[in-house]
């Protein structure tokens, strides 16, 4: 009876480790499926992670169809979430935690021993079966945190999602601002390539002295500068954009618009900003799951802080002896460690502070989400007013004043230096409007991510080019 009731609580033993087992599997997706789901509620596009030669045939053909296409700032975040590599080695690193976590959630295989000792007559066989009591007890407690670590690289999986589609958002203003600035600045060296060639024989006949015919060359030679400058710029900020969709070869001829976007209507109401930012941000997220994991560790900590190490072995020894008759014994070797010297405590401290330390820093990451929320909103409604004002009122004027002075020049009314000057600035408001238009959309690029968590957690950029509105008013004096 007593042997039926051993074997029936071995069975049961291993039946309740197998079912264990089962419980953890890989999922179909590799847990992209978090993923997909935050990319379609945030960006409104797809994700793949590619996986097979299937699947990078079906990335490329999509690519290659939105590259036919005309590029848009929307078909670029799509084009860098499906091509990019370094988001794909993101993705291959949630695969590896999804694999960790499924080691980190099996029970412990037990450990098998086999023994022979012979000697002059006689001979001993040792078998043993060890395995890990204190493991098997707290597997629940290790499966729900190695759970809490994987559901925070999935989300890990999708900040890299969010962080790289306002990195190619910035990269795209960038790129296309940059154009039409080249655009601009070409223009301005066809003008003034004529007025120095005007002023060159206006010189030759003594018209006008050496002072204004200098000056009328320098404006082309410094208008020449600016156009390399920018066609340079323009080159990198193509390059960039290049590098964040993963485009090489024949796909590097896309085509981008020759001007910026215009502006929206109005700009957008955000009265909440500091409570979306707080709810919504993936970084806090990640920092809540961090802190919670923490605690389900803690508590095992303070659980088992007396006794780390509990192992119990089945032991089936035979000996046989010429002398006397074979027999055979069974029994158990139970092992555990006497907290003589270290009761825990250390353990327990560490953890305490782990966690501690976590709080704080999801306290200070709150703090600063509420902060760059609203700093982000005041960029973006400064760009916005700054953009709108040289829309609205800066460039009528200037071509008011550039018209008059245009027929003010053909009756002879003012001469060929004071035509210059107004050329300058007028070019000069023309830049800083392009600029200023850049500015804003970068500037709402960059209130997104610091809504959705994808800001890089620095200072956001300000306004650099605010002040060549104030050059312009200067200029050729």
């Amino acid at each position: 009876m007593r042997k039926r009731l051993n074997i029936a609580r071995s069975a049961a033993i291993v039946i309740g480790t197998t079912l264990l087992a089962g419980c953890a599997s890989f999922t179909p997706d590799h847990g992209m499926g978090v993923v997909a789901d935050l990319s379609q509620r945030t960006l409104r596009k797809d994700v793949a992670f590619v996986q097979s030669p299937d699947d990078a045939i079906q990335v490329d053909t999509r690519v290659h169809d939105l590259l036919r296409r005309g590029l848009t700032v929307e078909s670029a975040v799509q084009i860098a979430l499906l091509n990019n590599k370094g988001l794909q080695a993101a993705y291959n690193e949630l695969a590896l935690a999804e694999a960790d976590a499924i080691e980190d959630s099996l029970p412990p295989n037990p450990a098998f021993s086999i023994s022979r000792i012979a000697g002059d007559t006689a001979l001993e066989t040792e078998r043993q079966v060890v395995g890990d009591i204190l493991a098997l007890a707290t597997l629940p407690f290790r499966t729900e945190i190695a759970r809490e670590r994987f559901r925070q690289a999935q989300l890990r999986a999708a900040l890299a999602t969010v962080q790289l589609a306002v990195e190619v958002r910035r990269a795209y203003y960038a790129a296309v601002g940059a154009r039409e600035l080249t655009a601009l600045l070409a223009g301005a060296q066809a003008t003034a390539e004529s007025t120095a060639q005007l002023a060159r024989k206006l010189g030759e006949t003594g018209s006008i002295n050496k002072l204004d015919q200098a000056r009328d060359q320098v404006f082309y030679a410094e208008t020449t500068a600016d156009l390399a400058s920018a066609r340079q710029e323009t080159s990198s900020a193509r390059e960039r954009l290049s590098r964040l969709l993963g485009l090489w070869g024949s796909d590097l001829d896309f085509r981008l618009p020759d001007h910026l976007p215009a502006l929206p209507r109005r700009s957008a109401a955000l009265p909440f900003i500091e409570a979306d930012a707080v709810g919504h941000r993936i970084d806090l997220q990640i920092a809540r799951m961090e802190l919670d994991a923490l605690a389900n560790s803690l508590h095992l900590t303070q659980a088992t802080r007396f006794v780390t190490m509990l192992e119990i072995a089945g032991i089936d020894r035979k000996t046989r002896d010429p002398d006397t008759q074979p027999f055979r014994e069974r029994g158990f070797d139970l092992q555990f460690q006497v907290p003589l010297f270290d009761g825990g405590e250390v353990r327990v401290r560490q953890a305490v502070e782990t966690y501690n330390a976590a709080f704080n820093r999801l306290t200070e990451k709150a703090i600063n989400a509420r902060s760059q929320a609203r700093d982000a909103y005041r960029l973006y409604r400064s760009a916005y007013d700054i953009a709108g004002q040289y829309q609205r009122e800066v460039l009528p004027l200037r071509k008011i004043i550039s018209d008059e002075m245009q027929l003010r020049f053909n009756s002879m009314q003012v001469d060929v230096f004071a035509l210059l000057v107004e050329a300058r600035q007028r070019i000069a408001s023309q830049r800083a409007a392009i600029e200023a238009k850049r500015n804003f959309w970068q500037a709402q690029s960059e209130l997104q991510a610091v809504v959705n968590g994808g800001a890089s957690g620095t200072d956001l950029p300000t306004i650099s080019k605010g002040n060549t509105g104030a050059q312009a008013s200067t200029a050729g004096r």
